[in-house]
């Protein structure tokens, strides 16, 4: 009352106009027909990307967000001293909810090959790691039936994409099946709301929606019996294991082998106070040394038994001296000095540190006197350093980052021109809105993948694991794996449970004589 008092007549009767213009549009807006536009998201909801957009109680928008129908081409591959003739398929697989509503399409990208025995013949199931990475790496960096040159001390964001035959591709014996979770390359949601978005972009909910699509795959393509196995790269060390139990437990499908590529199996020993991330990395720093003092006097290449003596070392006199803290100073003295001599750290940059060498540390302080960064996933490459007197570390990966050019553009010629698949929307080779929107399970219980690892072994006595690592690789030590594997019970025998280590970072495979060593270690595994 008090409020109305002070306003003007002609005031008052402009405002009851206005609202009730306002409320006019609303009951427009609402009377609007499905099929008319919608008004543009906002600028929040286009960061999630445009195929998050859309509801499952709207068919017409969830319509549109559909990926196309498969396409299946057929292909003839000349290699070395033979000729493969195969279908591949480009399509994907469409994931509902208990109500039968889609949720996500989830493409996958399959070579099979021609005049085989579906009975006997193996098909493999790969996928790589992020979360929030596309299956590009493998298909063209490892076993798929076309190869780009990602060798990551030559590559640059401008090397040509073009896709070469593969005289390394697994095709030979297995069929394949590259998978790309949703939210990576064309995989999407179809359904949109923070809770189908927590479904999917979760450790457990990412397992379910991968386990579900293998099943699916093998039931629309009648391989329910052929012998089966799984692939998984990086984030896939977290992955793998899990999706082989939830396949084993809940879908009911039976695996035969497990491979790991530069696997994480337990984010805890790479957080906070953890000493042993120290212990882990120590050997690949050391390798990265010897390696350029190889270079250096052109020497042959380091090996894992050129590093026998730092992992004595790093599991033993190390290991006891970071125990003892810094307040035992002739320990610290003696562990730093032994540090810089093992990686070619700067004795007194050591020292400064406690012996104790973050992934970060390393690369800024190996060549910090010709202003160059080591990678983080090939720490034996180097790149320039863009603010070299910086005091804080503002570099990317010159060992990663430049192979996201070649690798999309390879990736979406082949699908829309080789594979005559066409999808709308954009793909997505490593979207960090996915890595950003990730629930780890926050807590006390961060991710790790080795129960689960216990728990296959032991359930299936036939099932066999291999895990494969670059020596060079500081984003997932192999050293790391070596402890964890060195844990399993007696079961896990060397029969059954195999590490195998090549010179090379995080895609040691894109290095030839490693990418000819384990592809013959893979089909060793499957015969």
């Amino acid at each position: 009352m008090a409020i109305r008092m002070l306003v003007p007549r002609h005031r008052r009767i402009a405002l009851v106009l206005l609202v009730l213009s306002v409320m006019s549009g609303a009951r427009a807006q609402e009377a609007r027909q499905p099929g008319q536009p919608q008004p543009p998201a906002a600028p929040s909801e286009q960061k999630a990307g445009a195929s998050e957009r859309g509801t499952a109680s709207n068919p017409q928008s969830v319509e549109q967000r559909r990926l196309p129908p498969d396409s299946t081409t057929k292909h003839t591959l000349t290699l070395p001293g033979r000729t493969l003739d195969f279908t591949a398929t480009a399509g994907s697989i469409r994931l509902f909810d208990d109500k039968g509503e889609p949720q996500a399409d989830v493409a996958i990208t399959a070579y099979q090959l021609n005049d085989t025995d579906a009975r006997t013949r193996p098909v493999t199931f790969l996928f790589n790691g992020g979360p929030g990475a596309a299956s590009a790496w493998l298909q063209f960096g490892a076993a798929g039936p076309w190869r780009l040159a990602i060798n990551a001390d030559a590559v640059t964001s401008s090397a040509s994409p073009d896709l070469l035959p593969n005289a390394e591709t697994w095709l030979d014996f297995t069929d394949l099946v590259f998978i790309d979770p949703v939210g990576t390359g064309y995989s999407r949601l179809l359904a949109s709301g923070d809770e189908v978005r927590k479904r999917f972009y979760s450790v457990d909910g990412d397992v379910n929606a991968i386990a579900l699509v293998i099943r699916r795959w093998l039931e629309k393509s009648d391989r329910l019996l052929s012998p089966k196995f799984v692939v998984g790269e990086s984030y896939g060390g977290i992955r793998g294991p899990k999706i082989v139990r939830n396949l084993q437990v809940d879908q009911g499908v039976g695996v035969r082998g497990l491979i790991l590529v530069s696997p994480l199996f337990d984010y805890r020993e790479f957080t906070g106070s953890s000493l042993l991330q120290y212990v882990w990395s120590l050997p690949s720093m050391a390798a990265v040394a010897r390696e350029a003092k190889a270079a250096r006097e052109t020497e042959g290449a380091v090996t894992r038994a050129d590093l026998a003596d730092v992992e004595r070392y790093a599991q033993g006199e190390f290991l006891a001296d970071l125990i003892k803290g810094s307040a035992d100073g002739a320990a610290t003295t003696r562990l730093a000095d032994k540090v810089a001599a093992l990686t070619g750290i700067d004795q007194a940059v050591s020292r400064r540190l406690a012996g104790r060498l973050a992934v970060g540390e390393f690369r800024r302080e190996f060549d910090r006197r010709n202003g160059k960064v080591t990678g983080r996933y090939d720490a034996s490459v180097s790149g320039f350093d863009p603010y070299p007197d910086s005091s804080f570390h503002r570099f990317g990966d010159p060992s990663g980052e430049p192979l996201a050019a070649p690798l999309t553009s390879a990736a979406v010629d082949l699908t829309t021109r080789k594979l005559n698949w066409r999808p709308d929307g954009s793909y997505h080779l490593l979207n960090g809105a996915v890595h950003g929107a990730w629930d780890f399970g926050r807590g006390i219980n961060p991710p790790e993948s080795i129960s689960q690892l216990r728990q296959i072994l032991a359930l299936d006595p036939k099932l066999k694991l291999l895990v494969a690592h670059g020596l060079f690789d500081l984003a997932t030590p192999y050293f790391g794996s070596k402890i964890l594997l060195d844990q399993l019970p007696a079961y896990a025998s060397p029969e059954r449970v195999k590490l195998v280590v090549y010179p090379g970072g995080h895609m040691f495979y894109s290095r030839d004589g490693a990418r000819q060593a384990f592809r013959s270690e893979v089909e060793t595994l499957m015969k």
